[in-house]
């Protein structure tokens, strides 16, 4: 399994290949801080659930889930 220091820096891989300004930017870098933040992946996805806008809300969500399938 994966840690979360490690899917985190995937995380921030896909946020700096994202186009300034982008949702996807945000959210994956949304994603990363809090992976590097949390003590687990579900305490990261329970944090995830509060972003906002529901927007970048979703895709974080999405990336989330692509990264713990990997």
């Amino acid at each position: 399994m994966t840690d979360n220091l490690d899917l985190a820096a995937s995380a921030q891989e896909l946020a700096d290949h994202a186009p300034a300004g982008s949702v996807s930017r945000a959210a994956a870098s949304s994603v990363a801080i809090t992976l590097a933040t949390t003590r687990d992946t579900n305490h990261a996805r329970t944090t995830l659930d509060g972003l906002a806008p529901a927007e970048v809300r979703q895709a974080a969500l999405d990336i989330f889930d692509r990264l713990l399938t990997r």
